[in-house]
């Protein structure tokens, strides 16, 4: 396994310096990949779940391993229709979900070590879902209690419609031949886009999208929605950053020396009942015109982002979101 991980390591790093990454088809043909691949995924819940034929881990060998990558080196290998099925979701409606063979759930998760180890260096530190370290814990802590989420006023939710079956196959390929100079691997991923569904035994096409329920598709989900993530981190939070530090709260300021004159003439009643005034105020003016902050978070297809400023900017910035996911 060491020289898997030593290539792994250096592929790591040319993404940490947003180095494009070539060759890295024959990486496919080393057998410790797949050994790797199938410790992170024969204990899964589906491991034991048929796909459109009878292939689950139990048909699992060295043999098995073999003869998917003799298909790799030849560029034989044919990705198989994923099952549909369906899920209930909490709202009661129902989610589409692919289930893959195990011989493409294991080249899937071969690929998807090599993609992580170079994409997860570039993502955008506010990108919190389908990441090693990272879930809806960290996503809540980042703004409990981290990045200035405290001084926020108004709250903007927002999620990706069916943002897996939408994926825009074609703006999908042309992000990852910006980074992945081989050919024979990108051939790889496109047939896998283009691979299509049975459902009830009846084949469809897929378009667009990656199919729910796939091992790669959250990672090339994420390499999808990282554009997103760098257009709010270049062009919106600049746009609604302002000022330094916000100006006082004159009403608040006014409250303070009423209690400064009742102390000196040693009113202590009347000061008692100031401080009570006082502290349900804010001491900063929270509409001053003059200071605005925007903090953005997403998780897989769900974002949130807050805004301190006036409620004029807050709907102006809401707008920009749409924008860019419909012409991007």
């Amino acid at each position: 396994m060491r020289k898997a991980e030593t290539t792994l390591s250096i592929i790591n790093e040319r993404g940490k310096r947003n180095k494009p990454i070539e060759r890295i088809y024959r990486l496919l043909y080393n057998p410790e990949y797949y050994y790797m691949a199938y410790h992170n995924i024969y204990a899964n819940d589906g491991a034991m779940t048929k796909g459109i034929n009878d292939d689950t881990v139990d048909g699992m060998s060295k043999k098995k391993i073999t003869e998917i990558i003799e298909k790799v080196k030849t560029e034989t290998y044919q990705w198989t229709s994923v099952r549909r099925t369906y899920i209930k979701k909490g709202n009661g409606k129902l989610r589409p979900l692919g289930l893959p063979t195990w011989s493409d759930k294991i080249l899937q998760e071969v690929m998807r070590i090599i993609l992580e180890a170079y994409y997860d260096p570039q993502f955008n530190d506010k990108s919190h879902g389908f990441r090693k370290g990272r879930g809806c814990q960290t996503a809540l802590e980042a703004i409990t209690h981290k990045g200035g989420w405290k001084s926020i006023k108004w709250f903007v939710e927002g999620d990706i419609s069916n943002c897996f079956g939408s994926i825009d196959h074609t703006i999908l390929m042309n992000i990852l031949k910006d980074r992945i100079k081989d050919n024979r691997f990108l051939r790889l991923i496109a047939s896998l886009l283009n691979s299509g569904y049975m459902e009830d035994w009846k084949y469809n096409e897929t378009l667009s999208g990656c199919p729910q329920g796939g091992i790669l598709s959250p990672l090339l989900s994420n390499v999808y929605m990282d554009r997103l993530d760098q257009y709010v981190e270049r062009e919106i939070i600049p746009q609604y950053t302002k000022g330094q530090k916000r100006a006082e709260n004159k009403e608040y300021k006014a409250v303070l020396n009423q209690i400064k004159k009742h102390k000196r003439h040693e009113n202590w009643e009347k000061v008692k009942e100031l401080e009570k005034v006082a502290q349900k105020m804010p001491s900063k003016d929270s509409n001053d015109p003059n200071f605005r902050r925007l903090h953005y978070i997403r998780y897989a297809d769900d974002w949130l982002i807050g805004m301190a400023g006036t409620k004029k900017k807050r709907k102006k910035s809401k707008k920009k979101y749409p924008n860019f996911c419909e012409t991007n």
